[in-house]
């Protein structure tokens, strides 16, 4: 072949005697004469025998290649230059002597390698004690064991460097031959690592090491790190015989480390330890040991630290945690829970019953009524800062923090919504300087987020209904604005029918206004226009809470200018019918001291009081009464806020904070204020505990209204249904908590009414009547 013949052998000069030359090359071939030219073929032949290798050549070179190796293992220097040996290596293998060659370098590091045991036996084996008892002895060994691996990895790299051509070349073409540097590998598992005796002691020494560095000691960590990369160089070593005790030994000790400190720590305690032991066990992995061993540890160490101790930790601790508001190990709660298998489900089931148990803490206990409202609302910025912040804003927490919220505050029906609606009036009431317009506005955001959680939406209806008006009515609405902006959060949130009436009391103030200016203008052309000021606001019955109308003796004055402004406006609106109602009138009088002049805002009752003195200085209760015809406790109250308030314009004989009959009032002439004009609240508890009876038995009355409602439009559109499919459509379709007694009450009421009848053959279906 041509590429044979080109390759000419690389041998010394010395032994070049006697080889035969290369045949010369034959001529080229001419072009003939003319133009054309005789095709010739180009012939190249082989040489015509192989060059032969001098006498002794392999002999004499592997001795030098010997003498090489034996000075790289004695860490002598090597009598001859590198390049040469390389190139003597190179010189055998092309002559076909690389299998010998290779069997002759095994056999030199195999006698090398065998011979290396022998020192370790110098050391004497005992049983686990010297664990214990000798752990220099120990430590001395695993030194010696690192330097015989340390030496044997630089003189194979040495060597190998020298029969790199061989590596390169002989043992790349047989797949079954391990390289030079596998070789070396393998000699060094087979004659030294694989002899149980230094395995054990080995492992136990670097067993040691890390037990005493996970007891706080300082420990040599490069020599750790050397022997176990050693151990994972040695293929399985390190898997079956190091890892697999490591992590038994790892799994007892912090079984038994978890045991005993769940008993002796506190939980933030438990936790930063934890945390602390975590952190250690990954330095290892960076610093030592093999990184396939990391998952395995990682999760022994959870498993014995956390997850055998789930429950126990938050049984121990969370509720603390969550009452004093520990933030950070709130965090490292969630994030030591969330590394193990069911520790975030455990946790939040642990976190639902906390907020259900503290919830209904605020809301059963009657005696915190007072403070309900705001308490939850602290509550809820306090579990909402913990899932933004501890819970990393886990949907699940969220979600079932909802839950919870709407659990335990519907477990006291009703009561939540009344004192919700009470606690918007005294954010939307006039007076109320504890919140810029700004701050007002995120307040109403919170109590709707609350109130998203209430069955009862019609209670709070019915009892906001009721105190806006008074809002409206007596002017102590702090901000239109922000009035129009609850009721636009209402209707976003609970549909237009829940607003609509509420909307209407809103026009009909407007449109009073817009009377008033028509009324003014109309009394201005009148002959005698008279001495008071008159302001009236009509009011759209099904729109305003039901008020019980009042029957009172009014001055003369007031009944004639009912009379003129009933005239007036019946003049622009006929057929309708005006009910005055005398419970929601209030006046500001004039009056004079010897102090001077002042003006009081005070209720129609009070007006009628106080005109009374006009006539004389000294009346009996059963005087008043008589006169002002007002009902006996409405009045009671009334001469309770003149006579025994802040600002008596009435003297009560004899002294006492109750009227009783027979008491006497005297108009007090040294009556003294720092104001010139002084609002005189009537005294409104007992009012107050009726409202809120009469409200909430309307609410129910409207209910049963409802719920009438519902099942003959249910009826009408079916014709037939069996009890529990209409049970269950009006489930859908009520907006409020009802009983399934109360549901089969009305329907047992709709069936007397002839509204709809049972079946015949089957009791629990009905038919509608048309």
């Amino acid at each position: 072949m041509a590429e044979e013949a080109q390759r000419k052998p690389r041998l010394p000069a010395p032994h070049t005697n006697g080889l035969s030359k290369p045949a010369p090359p034959p001529a080229a071939p001419r072009a003939a004469p003319g133009g054309g030219a005789a095709s010739k073929k180009l012939v190249i032949k082989n040489f015509r025998e192989r060059p032969k290798l001098p006498d002794n050549y392999t002999q004499d070179t592997w001795q030098k290649l010997h003498e090489a190796v034996g000075a790289i293992q004695s860490s002598v220097s090597i009598k001859y230059n590198l390049e040469e040996l390389y190139q003597a290596v190179e010189n055998l293998c092309s002559y076909k002597v690389s299998a010998t060659l290779y069997k002759q370098l095994r056999q030199v590091c195999e006698d090398h390698v065998k011979a290396q045991i022998l020192q370790f036996r110098e050391y004497p084996f005992l049983t686990q004690k010297w664990r214990c008892t000798d752990s220099l002895d120990s430590l001395l060994f695993l030194k010696k064991i690192n330097k015989c691996w340390q030496d044997h990895c630089r003189q194979m790299i040495m060597i190998r460097s020298i029969f790199l051509f061989l590596d390169r070349t002989y043992v790349l073409q047989n797949s079954m031959l391990p390289s030079i540097w596998d070789m070396g590998l393998e000699l060094f598992r087979n004659h030294v690592i694989s002899d149980k005796q230094v395995q054990n002691k080995t492992i136990d020494g670097i067993l040691l090491l890390i037990e005493r560095e996970r007891n706080g000691e300082a420990v040599d960590r490069s020599l750790l790190r050397s022997l176990l990369s050693m151990l994972s160089d040695l293929q399985q070593v390190y898997k079956e015989s190091f890892e697999q005790r490591f992590l038994e030994e790892t799994n007892c000790l912090y079984a038994a480390e978890g045991q005993r400190l769940m008993q002796e720590r506190e939980v933030p305690e438990y936790l930063h330890h934890v945390n602390k032991r975590l952190e250690e066990e990954g330095d290892r992995v960076i610093t030592y040991l093999d990184h396939s061993t990391q998952k395995p540890l990682i999760a022994c160490v959870e498993k014995q630290l956390l997850g055998e101790h789930l429950s126990a930790i938050l049984q121990k601790g969370l509720d603390n945690l969550l009452d004093e508001n520990r933030i950070s190990d709130l965090t490292q709660t969630y994030q030591l829970f969330s590394r193990v298998k069911g520790g975030q489900q455990i946790l939040l089931q642990h976190w639902s019953e906390y907020i259900k148990n503290f919830g209904t803490t605020i809301v059963v206990n009657p005696e915190k009524d007072k403070d309900m409202v705001q308490e939850l609302l602290d509550f809820k910025d306090k579990v909402d800062h913990i899932i933004e912040v501890c819970f990393q804003k886990n949907e699940k927490f969220i979600n079932l923090m909802k839950e919870s919220f709407e659990t335990f505050i519907n477990k006291r029906p009703n009561k939540p919504a009344e004192l919700i609606a009470k606690y918007v009036d005294s954010k939307l009431r006039a007076g109320n300087k504890e919140a810029t317009d700004e701050e007002l506005e995120r307040i109403l955001d919170k109590i709707m987020i609350i109130f998203r959680f209430i069955h009862g939406k019609d209670v709070f209806e019915a009892f906001y209904k009721k105190d806006l008006a008074k809002r409206l009515l007596v002017g102590k609405s702090a901000s239109v604005d922000a009035e129009k902006s609850m009721l636009s959060k209402l209707k976003h949130e609970c549909g237009a029918a829940f607003t609509s009436k509420l909307e209407g009391m809103f026009k009909d103030m407007e449109l009073s206004k817009d009377v008033m200016v028509q009324f003014k203008q109309y009394m201005q052309n009148q002959s005698d226009p008279g001495n008071i000021d008159l302001t009236v606001n009509i009011l759209t019955m099904g729109y305003w809470p039901t008020y019980t109308p009042m029957e009172v003796h009014l001055n003369s004055e007031m009944i004639k200018l009912q009379e003129v402004f009933k005239n007036f406006y019946l003049g622009k609106h006929s057929g309708r019918k005006l009910q005055w109602q005398t419970t929601l009138g209030h006046a500001v009088l004039k009056a004079e001291f010897k102090e001077g002049k002042k003006e009081f805002q005070v209720s129609l009752f009070q007006t009628l009081v106080l005109l009374m003195f006009n006539e004389g200085d000294e009346f009996s209760f059963e005087d008043i009464k008589m006169a002002t015809g007002v009902e006996d406790s409405e009045l009671r109250r009334t001469l309770q806020s003149l006579a025994c308030g802040k600002a008596r314009v009435l003297i009560k004989n004899p002294k006492g904070k109750d009227v009783e009959d027979g008491d006497k009032f005297i108009f007090n002439g040294d009556f003294k204020h720092k104001l010139f004009r002084i609002k005189i609240n009537q005294i409104q508890m007992k009012e107050t505990v009726e409202e809120q009876v009469s409200t909430t038995e309307r609410v129910f009355q409207d209910r049963q209204y409802q719920i009438d409602a519902a099942i003959v439009r249910i009826m009408k559109m079916r014709k037939t249904l069996g009890h529990n499919l209409l049970v269950s459509e009006l489930y859908n379709q009520l907006k409020f908590p009802v009983k399934p007694g109360d549901l089969k009450k009305r329907i047992e009421s709709l069936i007397d009414r002839d509204y709809m009848e049972r079946d015949k053959d089957n009791p629990n279906q009905y038919h509608y009547v048309a």
